[in-house]
């Protein structure tokens, strides 16, 4: 009887992990479609891929990073002013809140957090929408200021960045986070900047204030090329910048135009990353367009709805994309840069 009794016990315990697992196995939906342009895409997205929607129900997603130690995904809803964690098994948890806003004024717009990434040291760094700056979130959960203001004027709204491998970071200013955007009575500065904070001097230099409203940004693996998308309907472009020994930018020039595109489909020149051989998946119209290092559109990762930001995950090969209200990810057959 009492080993009966311990046999029922055990059963008992393994009942629920027994469906969770089982839970787990279970395929995700998929949405949208895969377009093919060129031989060449297939070497970089499976035949059989699939965009998996891993979770729904936010009000933008933004801002993908994976954090390896601890193998989860972290992504912000800048509405909500919240930054969540998605992780494989446990699905959807709140990782800070408020972000991207501490004021204690209610206000409306965009406010939260918006790009999120690493540094050198596995920090998060976070582009503030509403706090109007960029900080980075230290071990004790303290903030530290790493960009508030150029020439004595507050930012406008922070909107991506990423680093180059001394430690400088470079990132877009549009103006987004704004409550009333481009025409707010609280915007400082008369134009949309690309900067650069020095890792050794913490120095702030305006690299660009040519574009519009440049948004995403990413080094090319050589880290000789900076790409920085501008989401203007009038002006859908990414352009690529000569990187100077001196870490400042040389003369930009139009990467793709995709401008007629965006006409026809949901989405503008957003969220960047590049793979390890150099090329650019970067959503936009209709989703996340993948181009050849010399800008030849390959193809597209069609999610169908208006695409924001883009990240690579577990082993490198798989790419998390933030749609609309959705999370997703598609697994490749190439990996992120860095990986």
């Amino acid at each position: 009887m009492k080993t009966l009794a311990t046999l029922v016990t055990l059963v008992g315990c393994l009942l629920p992990a027994l469906a969770l697992a089982g839970q787990e196995r279970k395929p995700y939906p998929t949405m949208g479609k895969i377009i093919r342009l060129d031989p060449r895409f297939d070497e970089l997205v499976p035949k059989d891929a699939a965009i998996e929607k891993l979770a729904a129900g936010f009000k933008w997603s933004e801002g993908p990073v994976w954090i390896k130690d601890g193998g989860y995904l972290l992504f912000s809803d800048i509405p909500r002013k919240r930054i969540n964690k998605w992780k494989e098994g446990e699905g959807i948890s709140v990782f800070l809140e408020p972000s991207g806003y501490t004021g204690s004024k209610p206000r409306g717009g965009e406010p939260g957090s918006n790009g999120l990434l690493l540094d050198a040291k596995g920090r998060l760094v976070l582009c503030e929408h509403g706090d109007r700056r960029v900080s980075r979130l230290e071990k004790n959960g303290k903030k530290s200021v790493l960009a508030d203001k150029y020439m004595g004027k507050r930012l406008n709204s922070p909107n991506d960045a990423c680093f180059h491998s001394n430690g400088d970071l470079y990132f877009t200013d549009p103006p987004y986070g704004l409550e009333k955007v481009w025409d707010d009575p609280a915007r400082e500065l008369d134009f949309c900047g690309v900067y650069r904070v020095s890792a050794k001097s913490k120095k702030i230099t305006l690299l660009t204030k040519e574009m519009s409203r440049p948004n995403g940004i990413a080094f090319s693996p050589d880290q000789k090329t900076l790409y920085v998308a501008n989401s203007d309907p009038e002006k859908a472009i990414w352009k690529a910048f000569p990187v100077m020994k001196d870490g400042t930018l040389g003369e930009g020039r139009v990467f793709f135009d995709a401008t007629a595109m965006s006409r026809k489909k949901k989405g503008l020149p957003d969220g960047l990353r590049v793979d390890h051989q150099g090329h650019i998946f970067a959503t936009g119209p209709g989703g996340v367009l993948v181009f050849s290092p010399k800008g030849e559109h390959l193809g597209s990762i069609e999610t169908g709805v208006a695409t924001a930001n883009c990240g690579w995950g577990n082993d490198g090969s798989t790419l998390y994309i933030t749609a609309d209200s959705n999370l997703c990810r598609i697994k490749l057959s190439t990996k992120g840069k860095g990986f």
